[in-house]
């Protein structure tokens, strides 16, 4: 028999919001005021408004509708905490993708989170042999079989081999037992437990401190959260690899002219709005958790407004840069080529704002895969206009900047299609005179991220502005070096969010040991991946530099600089993984100043110093940053062996008590 339905007593729509808000076991960010104080303005102002009364209840109908279409019947989520599975705060499309490390927040709650953090939850269960097996071993199987399922199963080594299912729960709870249909013989099919069974068992089994994991369990989860991640950075940077290699069929100077300008626009440009719009994940997080959905789509208007008023200086800038950047850089023609670059360029701007603040739009409401089906198509046409505006039109340099500024604005465009069409419009009221109120607080709210992005970038960015001093082909080949290795790192940095989300899962779990598991996996993994990188730059250290250009001597110095960078692909990856498992622990500030000073107190002293004092050049730059990063992921990995994950876990839940307390001050 299976055991009585816990009764669950009505809930009004601030109760089920403020136990929404303490269902994120998994936050590991502290929560804000500053964005609890604009969250609280607005619904204050919304409650003024007979409107929002209207849409209010509207929204709590269809969360309860939709509640119940993904959980499989009754999902109470009063239960507890599930393990979510979605990364946060999200920045990719440039050279250096990043996390924003300072910005807080809790990560929004929905349905689909809900349905997919319960899947994880029933897997650990069945892995531990507290649920029947999905698929029940038969009697007999041949030796191959039996060899494959031990050392690939997921399942948690038990004493009695041939036991696939039992000792587990009668060790967590005996009343389990007693209530529960979980014994073996008992059944002659797969066995689905209700929600209510499955929560009972989870907790009982934390409690009893039983749930461990394996790293056949990790390295599946870990593969299964970054596929899609890695598909979507790759595409996205597809853009700007398409841009260089068409700009580097043209000629030397267009592509030391095309890596000075996107240098330009990386510093001046891209970091301040991918920084600021990460305050998103904050605003829009609560604003979604609280069950005010429509003012998500307020804070995607207001985030967009201020962007595009801060695009102003930026587009004075750009279009004097060709006289700014000629008084820097020693070539006047590089200088005035890029200065014509970012003069066309200005037209993609508002674009690429608007895009940031819609993929926050999108995240806030659990559709990460929204911005994926989006580069699935953007991407082929941004391959398609290269060639329609650089040959076509015969439009040669200026066409390759059109090419990119068609991108940037058709990429928002179609994430505005895939919200009108497909999924997305619950959170959308409309246009509302309220976006231009109320930004005090959120642009205090938005710099500290901005501040930590822009310094990121710049410490980066500096070395292609120091490639420029050496000639036209070095910055030629500064170009097609910063490209390779950004592409290449569009593969651990995926993996990395993935770790961080996973580790985050289980830290708020509380089930420590789990966390450790899944971390070993992640470093083990990310070493691969380094020795992956490490491979197919140094075997094709003679190839891969006329994929991007004809001129021999640019070739050439690519060729002398890339073991180097070969090298560094180890270290890039190490540093990635260990930097996501700091997040992960709650310990993202560790990570976020370690960066930031192995760049400008280790990496840039030694890239100048062996660039200039020793002339090793571009090799210099490149050396220098492969000891900053050989240094961030030895003190990261260090700390990490270190730290106390047990109190990661007491910490984990004082701040989703905290973040709890403070959704019901807004309430």
């Amino acid at each position: 028999m299976s055991p009585a339905p816990i009764p669950i007593k009505p809930k009004s729509h601030y109760d089920t919001a403020s136990e929404t808000s303490a269902l994120v076991s998994c936050s590991y960010l502290s929560s804000s005021p500053i964005a609890q104080e604009i969250i609280a303005s607005d619904i204050a102002q919304c409650f003024d408004d007979c409107d929002c009364h209207h849409h209010d209840n509207d929204e709590q109908d269809a969360f309860s509708d939709t509640t119940s279409e993904f959980g499989e019947g009754h999902v109470d989520i009063a239960l507890g905490g599930p393990m979510i599975s979605q990364p946060s705060g999200v920045a990719y499309g440039t050279l250096r993708p990043t996390v924003a490390a300072g910005v807080p927040g809790t990560p929004a709650l929905n349905p689909r989170d809900l349905v997919q953090s319960r899947m994880a939850e029933r897997s650990l269960l069945r892995d531990n042999h507290i649920l029947p097996p999905k698929h029940p071993r038969p009697f007999e199987e041949s030796p191959w079989k039996r060899l494959y399922r031990r050392l690939f199963s997921t399942k948690v080594p038990t004493t009695i081999d041939d036991d696939d299912f039992g000792p587990g729960l009668s060790r967590a709870s005996t009343k389990a037992l007693e209530s529960t249909p979980l014994l073996q013989n008992a059944f002659t099919g797969p066995y689905s437990p209700t929600p209510s069974e499955q929560q009972f068992q989870w907790d009982a089994a934390v409690a009893a401190n039983l749930l461990k994991t394996t790293w056949q369990r990790e390295a599946q989860t870990l593969t299964q959260y970054s596929r899609s991640l890695i598909l979507t950075f790759l595409l996205h940077y597809s853009v700007t690899v398409t841009s260089v290699f068409t700009v580097g069929r043209i000629g030397r100077l267009e592509l030391g002219a095309v890596s000075l300008a996107t240098m330009t626009a990386n510093i001046t440009c891209y970091a301040p709005v991918q920084g600021l719009s990460t305050c998103l994940d904050t605003l829009c997080a609560q604003a979604y958790g609280s069950g005010h959905k429509h003012l998500v789509g307020l804070q995607l208007q207001r985030m967009t407004y201020l962007l595009w008023m801060l695009l102003l200086p930026i587009v004075t800038l750009w279009w004097f840069s060709g006289r700014v950047l000629g008084s820097i850089i020693p070539d006047p023609d590089t200088a005035a080529l890029a200065g014509m670059y970012l003069r066309v360029l200005i037209l993609g701007t508002p674009g690429v704002a608007a895009f940031e603040s819609g993929k926050r739009f999108v995240q806030a409401q659990g559709l990460f895969h929204a911005t994926t089906f989006v580069l699935l198509i953007g991407a082929p046409l941004n391959i398609l206009a290269n060639w329609f505006f650089v040959w076509r039109l015969n439009l040669g340099f200026e066409g390759a900047a059109a090419a990119v500024v068609f991108t940037q604005n058709l990429l928002p465009f179609l994430l505005f299609l895939y919200v009108r069409f497909v999924e997305g419009m619950d959170c959308w009221n409309g246009l509302s005179r309220r976006a231009f109120s109320n930004w005090g607080p959120m642009i205090k709210l938005a710099l500290p991220g901005m501040i930590m992005v822009e310094a990121q970038y710049f410490a980066f960015e500096v070395l292609t502005l120091a490639a420029s001093q050496f000639g036209s082909a070095h910055l030629a080949a500064q170009s097609v070096l910063v490209t390779l290795t950004s592409t290449t790192f569009n593969i651990p940095f995926p993996l990395s969010i993935a770790a961080s989300t996973r580790v985050a899962n289980l830290i708020g779990a509380r089930l420590s040991g789990a966390a450790r598991t899944s971390a070993k996996v992640a470093l083990v993994a990310g070493c691969l991946v380094g020795c992956f990188n490490l491979t197919l730059l140094s075997s094709l250290r003679f190839k891969l530099p006329y994929l991007f250009t004809n001129d021999e001597e640019v070739a050439t110095i690519v060729s002398n600089t890339l073991p180097i960078c070969a090298v560094l692909q180890i270290f890039d990856s190490l540093a990635a993984i260990s930097h996501g498992l700091l997040r992960g622990i709650g310990r993202q500030g560790i990570g976020s100043y370690t960066n930031l000073g192995s760049y400008y107190l280790v990496a840039l002293p030694i890239s100048f110093s062996t660039g200039w004092y020793l002339g090793w050049k571009l090799d210099g730059l490149w050396f220098g940053v492969a000891i900053g990063l050989a240094v961030v992921s030895s003190v990261e990995l260090c700390y990490l062996y270190h730290c106390d994950w047990d109190h990661a876990v007491d910490e984990a839940e004082a701040r989703m008590q905290s973040d709890h307390s403070h959704q019901v001050e807004i309430k």
